[in-house]
């Protein structure tokens, strides 16, 4: 989009749409409540976590439940198809894609460090990088394995940016599970970073990745780690939840065990190296901005907030600002010990289709 063709003001401009898609409440953008876990099929469920949109503050209550079985976390009821888009709108493209894309860089050293781990395994050939977002990972990765082609795959608009830039060499836009038959047996690497979770179906996406990968090609995932100590000790304020978003959350157990079942072998494992130290800080900028985001103009409400509460909101954030220095020193102090106890707030598993 060229500078002239922003509006004067993108919340306003939005905010018609927002009002006729909440005019009938937000009932209609959930499916029934399961009886059942989709991981494992047990009726033996408990309640996980109830919670709001604590990253965009659209309208609406989620819950995660929890099999008691094996583990797995859900959202109970799970958002449908207009449910999705509605909460993703703005989120990763149009208003929200600014902040977006200053997390995505920020995290450079993650993204070598996943291409790292997927190098000294004897990565090589074609990679196709599913839930690609705006293609920072592979514009990293390809700086690690400078021999190795990568293409994109997604829903939103980071597809073609990446393929601009020239991080990508091929941008698919669609869904993973519907493109499988088009790409199989096309790539030797396929990746899954923080993607498994937001899909509704996850055993879906891997038989996928089984029908694209060639025989002896590698499948990397990285999940955001329901075990997590933290996850216990922060509750609905532990950002990996990241409702509504965030539809699947799975033990490594239950993952390994899957790739095991459809004819992967697990060849790594991560359980400390992809921990991101930044849990308490952002539980602390998630109750700040909660607390203050009266203040804030959103197009899904009716009318902009009042000028007083704008500036109480910004003079607020000012006011914590120490409260945020000592957030970030306590995820600093606490993470080299707590990633090898428990607390490391992702996993990472890199398995090989099976020749035969």
């Amino acid at each position: 989009m060229i500078e002239d063709d922003v509006p004067a003001d993108p919340v306003a401009s939005r905010r018609p749409a927002y009002l006729n898609d909440l005019a009938g409440g937000v009932d209609r953008f959930f499916e029934p409540r399961r009886t059942g876990c989709p991981w494992c099929g047990s009726d033996a469920l408990r309640g996980r976590l109830r919670t709001t949109d604590l990253l965009l503050h659209k309208p609406g209550r989620f819950v995660l439940d929890e099999c008691r079985d094996c583990g797995h976390v859900f959202q109970n009821p799970r958002l449908n198809p207009a449910g999705l888009e509605f909460y993703y709108r703005d989120c990763y493209d149009g208003l929200g894609e600014k902040n977006m894309t200053g997390m995505f860089e920020s995290n450079r050293a993650g993204y070598r460090s996943r291409a790292e781990l997927v190098r000294d395994i004897g990565a090589s050939g074609e990679w196709l990088d599913v839930g690609m977002g705006h293609g920072h990972f592979c514009k990293e990765a390809a700086a690690v394995l400078p021999g190795v082609k990568f293409d994109g795959l997604d829903l939103g608009d980071g597809v073609d940016l990446a393929r601009r830039e020239g991080w990508i060499r091929t941008g698919y836009r669609g869904l993973f599970v519907d493109l499988a038959d088009e790409l199989a047996g096309r790539y030797d690497v396929v990746s899954m970073y923080h993607y498994l979770e937001h899909t509704a179906e996850p055993q879906r996406e891997l038989a996928a990745a089984m029908a694209v990968l060639r025989p002896g090609g590698l499948l990397a995932i990285e999940l955001p780690d329901p075990e997590c100590r933290w996850a216990k000790v922060l509750g609905r304020w532990w950002m990996p939840w990241l409702q509504p978003q965030h539809l699947n959350l799975m033990p490594i157990g239950n993952l390994r065990a899957e790739l095991v079942s459809r004819g992967f072998t697990v060849v790594a494992e991560q359980r400390a190296e992809p921990h991101s130290a930044i849990d308490v800080l952002a539980a602390a900028i998630m109750a700040v901005n909660a607390l203050t985001i009266a203040g804030e103009d959103l197009p899904w409400r009716a009318a902009p907030p009042a000028r007083w509460r704008r500036i109480l909101r910004k003079a607020t954030f000012i006011a914590c600002v120490p409260l945020f220095v000592l957030a970030s020193v306590a995820d600093r102090i606490s993470a080299p010990f707590g990633r090898r106890r428990g607390w490391s707030n992702a996993y990472r598993v890199v398995a090989r289709r099976d020749v035969a």
